[in-house]
């Protein structure tokens, strides 16, 4: 488990193991239906057991992984419904908070957004899957958090890391790490211009073409399994 690197302790070593968990998942370096001893997993990362099992804890109940007792860690499946009803909460909740974010936004936000944008461009370039999702990560959670609702926060980090940590991503099965990273034109345009509406259209748009991509490239690798009904209730809660 290339992804999982012996860290140096601060001061919340839970969220850096919990970190390191997930990306190790996002990698596909731990499997789904796999299970993983806790032991294994704090003798690579060159910890104790405490704060494995406390990063193990809060990864279960964001539903990626499931702790058996006597049996270790398995990462849980994800299946297309669980897709589609993330997206259709992403959908819901993302544009009217980026409309708010950018309504609220100084210019000192601003200029970090264009920063964190530019950031994400230059990973992108990279070929970097894995490290071009955490910079997008941090530009979108960025711009709603501007928003000023913690829950809203917390929320979206918890759907965005139910989809990457099972390692459903639309790298490289349905674009490029630069494709994924350019998908912020729009966006970051109207961010620039202090268009709330037009940031909140930006959103949207961004979100359903990355849960289209998503559904269609699952189905892809899925042979006899339809795509349509899928893509067809992206729009359920706000139709």
């Amino acid at each position: 488990m290339s992804s999982m690197q012996p860290i140096k302790p601060k001061i919340s070593l839970t969220e850096q193991v919990t970190t390191m968990i997930r990306a190790a998942i996002v990698a596909g370096e731990m499997a789904p239906g796999e299970h993983y001893s806790a032991i294994g997993i704090s003798e690579k990362l060159g910890v104790s057991r405490t704060p494995v099992r406390e990063a193990l804890q809060l990864l279960e109940k964001e539903g990626i992984v499931t702790v058996a007792k006597n049996r270790g860690v398995r990462v849980n499946q994800i299946s297309l419904e669980d897709i589609v009803e993330v997206f259709q909460l992403r959908l819901a909740i993302e544009p009217p908070a980026a409309a708010r974010g950018v309504r609220n936004a100084t210019q000192a936000d601003i200029n970090q957004l264009k920063s964190l944008h530019q950031r994400m461009l230059a990973i992108g370039e990279t070929g970097d899957g894995r490290a071009t999702l955490e910079a997008d990560k941090e530009f979108h959670l960025c711009l709603l958090g501007l928003a000023g609702n913690a829950k809203l926060d917390s929320v979206v980090g918890e759907l965005r890391n139910l989809v990457l940590a099972h390692g459903q991503t639309t790298v490289p099965f349905a674009r490029s790490s630069q494709d994924l990273a350019g998908d912020r034109e729009e966006i970051m345009e109207a961010i620039l211009a202090k268009d709330p509406d037009a940031a909140a259209l930006a959103v949207r748009g961004h979100v359903m073409r990355t849960a289209q991509m998503l559904i269609r490239s699952v189905c892809s690798r899925t042979p006899g399994l339809d795509a349509e009904p899928f893509l067809e209730r992206l729009d359920a809660l706000i139709s």
